[in-house]
């Protein structure tokens, strides 16, 4: 294997903070590598490094001579430009014309249809999309991407994963979906202080991982207790001998100092923390809170749903899916109040508490400290009936005191999110509502999430790409977007499975659109031209289908070429087989 670059000893601070310290690691040509670790520990930073848009405080990065990295942040933003002249300026080695056939290949694969709309004006998961192709449109031999699946909906996730698959570039990907990590990923490293030089490397999938790092923790921490009986014994030995004179003596307490520091270093390793969440319920015992019946909304004349029906009691779990757009986020501020809906009604049970968790964290003002967003009230906040003080708050979740005087805007997105989940924990609910609540936190804290939430007695609905977190926590689904009414499901598979068949009946329906009831009073030459119409427009689709397919394999750019120039020429002939068909069906309508 040929490597690709090679971190030694690497160290990084921001200000007070240690992110980490003496880490090295190496990726070789064929890698694709999952980047894991709790909020805090450096991923975002450490990809910053390795592309050059940060200097690292210590250590050094060789990388292969020539080799081209490319970059995907978490939140991409665009000038005032089309999705097409972004992409023909990301790459000034090619000419005008390779340039302008990779982007084409790239924006299809990308599931892009109009290569003319600005760029500034997508919505986040298609932001995400851009810049994803946009960082491949400079042929990289390695490509970083930092947590990829925020704001992307199921589907296009379900893309990013095939997409990834197909790429020749070697990647790195920050990321805390732990499906997505287990189809994508062939290597895992995770940067944490619990790991001797802070880092973890395992060979296979997020699952692999997990149990290969579940075994060395524990085998740490066995290694902690023979240790510490060994320290025992040696402490006990030195307090009952006189000083030591001899050198036998001298190198057996050298040794028992050398065994004192090493359990020092593995108690420090094996002591993890963990955020507390603990959502507080106000304890209702009514059996429907909220039922709601024939929902509908549209928006700018386009309906996202309607014909939405069901009921909320307690420990109900539902969970909301659909593709970008066709809702999910608007039907859930209609239930917690912010908007109404056109159609149908919602019906609360009384004095009903109801929480919400927005995903764009729009509840957060950025120029206000750490301290004033924990403990809007001052020094302590009231959690569970007890006057808890904003430091030891402020622990519980992860924030160490001296950083309570941070403004929010230099805190992650990671922390800012814990910061609302801080203040969610403080609202008694009946019912929470819950918007993509996984954007941004590590594993450890989702982990801790999922069981927060199965624990809550009250009623949940919650809009989430986190496919682990929706298999565990959720006892019902709602589709949106699957038809004109919208469909409960048992589970994310059941509604998966819905999705295709649908797009199955569809394909279905639009090939019998085409059939038609044969002429009779057509001329015979005009009458056999549209008995042929048919055949000639389903060969038609099916050779478009094949070329489109074509275009998402790799080509090189004269291949790519000629498979543009032969998509148009097959798309110039159907649409003239159409109107031809329209001409004659007219006739035979006239004539009948």
């Amino acid at each position: 294997m040929t490597l690709i670059l090679s971190a030694h000893a690497l160290s990084k601070s921001h200000g007070s903070q240690n992110l980490f310290t003496d880490i090295s690691f190496s990726l070789y040509e064929g890698d694709r590598m999952g980047l894991v670790g709790p909020n805090g520990a450096g991923k975002s930073t450490l990809l910053k490094i390795l592309v050059g848009m940060e200097d690292s405080d210590s250590g050094k990065l060789a990388k292969k001579q020539g080799v081209r990295i490319a970059y995907a942040g978490q939140s991409p933003e665009f000038p005032e430009k089309t999705i097409e002249q972004i992409m023909l300026e990301s790459n000034k080695m090619l000419s005008q014309d390779e340039a302008w056939v990779k982007a084409q290949v790239l924006l299809h694969k990308a599931g892009f249809t109009d290569y003319t709309q600005e760029a500034s004006r997508l919505s986040g998961g298609w932001k995400k999309r851009l810049d994803i192709v946009r960082a491949l449109m400079q042929e990289p031999d390695l490509i970083l991407l930092d947590e990829p699946t925020n704001h992307l909906d199921l589907e296009g996730i379900a893309w990013l994963e095939k997409f990834l698959q197909k790429e020749r570039a070697s990647y790195l990907i920050v990321s805390h979906d732990r499906h997505f990590l287990d189809v994508i990923c062939t290597k895992v490293v995770e940067l944490n202080r619990c790991f001797p030089k802070g880092v973890f490397t395992c060979d296979g999938n997020w699952s692999t991982f997990t149990e290969r790092r579940e075994g060395f923790l524990k085998a740490q921490l066995e290694e902690e207790r023979s240790l510490a009986s060994t320290v025992r014994d040696e402490v006990d030995w030195m307090r009952r001998s006189p000083k030591a004179r001899t050198t036998k003596s001298k190198s057996r307490m050298e040794r028992a100092e050398n065994a004192i520091q090493d359990l020092q270093e593995l108690n420090q390793r094996n002591q993890t923390s963990k955020v507390g969440v603990d959502f507080v319920s106000s304890e209702r015992e009514t059996r429907n809170l909220i039922v709601c019946n024939n929902l509908g909304k549209s928006l700018g004349g386009k309906v996202l749903f309607k014909g939405v029906d069901f009921k909320l009691s307690p420990r109900s779990r539902l969970g909301i899916v659909g593709k970008n757009g066709t809702g999910k986020t608007t039907l859930l501020k209609i239930l917690s109040g912010e908007i109404t809906q056109d159609i149908g009604t919602v019906k609360y049970a009384q004095d009903l508490k109801l929480v919400y968790f927005d995903q764009h964290r729009e509840t957060l003002d950025p120029n206000i400290t750490l301290r004033e967003a924990l403990s809007p009230g001052g020094d302590f906040v009231k959690f569970q009936g007890q006057l808890i003080h904003v430091n030891g708050w402020a622990k519980k979740f992860l924030f160490f005191p001296d950083r309570l005087n941070l403004p929010v805007h230099c805190l992650s997105g990671g922390e800012r999110a814990r910061i609302l989940l801080a203040r969610l924990m403080l609202q008694p609910a009946d019912v929470l509502f819950l918007d993509e609540p996984t954007n941004d936190l590590d594993i450890a804290t989702l982990e801790v999430i999922e069981n927060s939430l199965l624990e809550f007695p009250g009623a949940i609905v919650l809009i989430s790409h986190d496919r682990f977190l929706m298999d565990r926590v959720c006892t019902e689904i709602l589709g949106l977007g699957q038809d004109k009414e919208q469909g409960l499901f048992a589970d994310l598979s059941q509604w998966e499975e819905a999705s295709r068949d649908l797009e199955k009946k569809k394909e279905k329906e639009e090939k019998a659109a085409i059939a038609v009831n044969r002429p009779k009073k057509l001329p015979y030459k005009e009458q056999r031209e549209l008995e042929g119409m048919e055949p000639a427009i389903l060969l038609a689709e099916g050779n478009l289908r094949t070329l489109q397919k074509k275009l998402e394999e790799n080509l090189d750019p004269k291949e790519a070429l000629l498979t543009y120039e032969q998509l148009g020429s097959i798309q110039v002939s159907l649409d003239s087989l159409y109107e031809r068909w329209q001409v004659l069906l007219d006739k035979v309508s006239s004539a009948s």
